[in-house]
């Protein structure tokens, strides 16, 4: 080592030479053997991908090339086959040599040197401020006039910047040195496998990058919000014994946690497709209110003891079966025709959301409460809750209603062409529409998603609550499930989120009101911490769009 411990790059390449020797000639040795065998395959396959697209062929000429490519196919296949066995002894022979010697003789030199490397840099940054320094003091005794003084003191200044960012430029560069010689040892295993990795392998290499990319504060922004939480999560968690003789983290309290949070998982989810498209929903409270009616009426246990518009309603002769499906498809038919016209509105005349969705807020409270004057329509038939949402041994099995609906809107989210599309018109609707995708059709599409989810939602909590339904019920639940959404990362500057980010959003805000709800805090106080929760998000969320801007 140069200086007894820094490398020259002359040095490091030297070290690296005999093992890019040794596995080099084995790689020659591989390639000449895949020429005839795994090269053509792919090459052969290749071409037949390409001819199956190709519009100049009749299908009978395609037919008759693939059909002579596959003949060639199937000879390199024989190729493959008789090569195989020497071809994996010679991989095995090149990593075996790589386990034994890249970095014993070659990595952690390199990485030693670069750790001597940041403390050099380091001394020469600190021998430069001190320097800058001395020059200042002596600068700054030669000089009475207060402007002169202003003025070396701002020289002073950007010099010292200077020298900080002539640190980080040192720092960075050894930190390229260190990641290259990590990377290179896979480089080699990738042309040796042909890009095919052991699970160990691909985790190494994504904390590698992970570190390499690292910045703090980006990590901050990204992540400080959820540091927050769970640190005051983490002091409820000593409080709440100490002031309620109780601990918090139960087994019990751990479902009842998760059992609040399955219908409004729900509700989440479908206005996280708004926000997506940066809107959002202000009307998700009343759709539960009115959801929870409709369900309670259709499932009441007897006669009804309210009535809407005047009528009262007896489903009495309904199996409960029956009772259960109709008040679903009920539920979901008015939420999903409330969210259309919102969405209708939205698409078609360029409405902000937040405009049409507070119309569909005080239109249906307004309908929900003339309809009934504003009564409770008592409980639900009791047998009905253990049809839909059973406990099993004691676990409720309404989360396993949450869990299916996480798991279809993933795959509506990042699996089908319609959920390339949220992305893309959330991300820039005007590019979309230039590229063919009808924002008008997306549009239309999220609502009607949501008015689904919304009615799945309120159905699931009228079997939940056994009823109670009412036109004041879900008051203030848009903003649980919208703050929800933000704390998870659903960025309201569109085209950006994460399913798995709403999954955590739900349920950091049910785990911290259900713990306050256990300490005895206010219930207005709570809405205070969930006000103060989304300012946070969204600052930490604008924040992060102005980085990238």
């Amino acid at each position: 080592m140069a200086n007894g411990k820094i490398l020259t790059a002359e040095q490091e390449l030297k070290l690296r030479q005999p093992i890019d020797d040794y596995v080099g000639k084995i790689q020659e040795q591989i390639d000449s053997l895949r020429v005839d065998g795994t090269d053509k395959i792919v090459s052969l396959q290749n071409r037949m991908d390409g001819i199956k697209r190709d519009r100049n062929y009749t299908k009978a000429e395609k037919d008759q090339v693939i059909a002579e490519l596959r003949g060639q196919m199937e000879k390199a296949k024989a190729v493959e086959a008789q090569n195989k066995d020497q071809v994996s002894k010679l991989i095995a022979d090149a990593e075996a040599y790589l386990k034994e010697h890249f970095d014993k003789d070659y990595y952690q030199m390199v990485a030693a040197s670069c750790e001597q490397e940041k403390v050099a840099a380091k001394d020469k940054y600190q021998k430069k401020i001190a320097e800058l320094e001395k020059e200042h003091q002596a600068n700054l005794s030669k000089l009475s006039d207060h402007q002169e003084i202003k003025d070396e003191n701002y020289v002073y200044k950007n010099r010292k910047f200077d020298a900080k960012l002539e640190l980080d430029k040192d720092f960075q560069q050894i930190k390229d040195r260190r990641h290259a010689a990590f990377t290179h040892k896979y480089h080699l295993i990738d042309l040796l496998r042909m890009s095919k990795f052991s699970f160990g392998e691909k985790q190494a290499q994504k904390w590698e990058n992970y570190k390499y990319t690292f910045n703090r504060r980006s990590f901050l922004l990204k992540n400080g919000l959820y540091i927050a939480i769970i640190l005051v999560f983490i002091a409820l968690c000593i409080v709440t014994p100490v002031v309620k003789g109780t601990p918090l983290l139960t087994y019990n309290n751990v479902l009842n946690i998760l059992q609040q949070a399955s219908p409004r998982m729900f509700l989440a989810l479908g206005v996280a497709g708004l926000i997506l498209l940066t809107g959002t929903d202000l009307s998700i409270g009343r759709m539960v209110g009115m959801g929870m009616t409709t369900a309670t009426i259709i499932m009441h246990q007897g006669i009804n003891t309210g009535a809407v518009f005047g009528h009262v309603f007896d489903f009495t002769g309904l199996p409960s079966g029956a009772k259960v499906l109709f008040a679903l498809v009920m539920c979901i038919i008015l939420c999903t025709c409330f969210t259309s016209i919102a969405g209708f509105f939205t698409a078609k005349f360029k409405m902000h959301p937040f405009i049409s969705t507070m119309a569909n807020m005080l239109m249906i409270f307004g309908l929900v409460t003339y309809a009934t004057k504003g009564v409770s329509f008592g409980a639900i038939e009791p047998t009905i809750p253990s049809m839909i949402i059973p406990k099993v041994n004691g676990f409720p099995t309404i989360i396993l209603w949450a869990v299916a609906a996480v798991a279809i809107v993933w795959f509506i989210w990042n699996k089908t062409t319609f959920g390339k599309n949220l992305y893309a018109v959330g991300g820039n609707p005007e590019a979309a529409a230039v590229s063919g995708i009808s924002v008008f059709k997306v549009t239309i599409g999220a609502f009607i998603l949501a008015g689904i989810l919304y009615g799945f939602g309120s159905w699931l909590e009228c079997a939940r609550m056994v009823g109670s339904g009412s036109a004041a019920y879900g008051q203030g639940w848009e903003t649980d499930a919208i703050a929800a959404c933000v704390v998870g990362g659903v960025s309201f500057t569109g085209g950006i989120g994460k399913i798995s980010g709403v999954v955590v959003g739900v349920m950091i805000f049910t785990a911290l009101t259900y713990s306050l709800t256990i300490l005895g805090i206010d219930t207005n106080l709570q809405f205070v911490f969930s006000g103060i929760i989304i300012l946070v998000a969204v600052t930490l969320d604008c924040l992060k769009y102005v980085q990238k801007k």
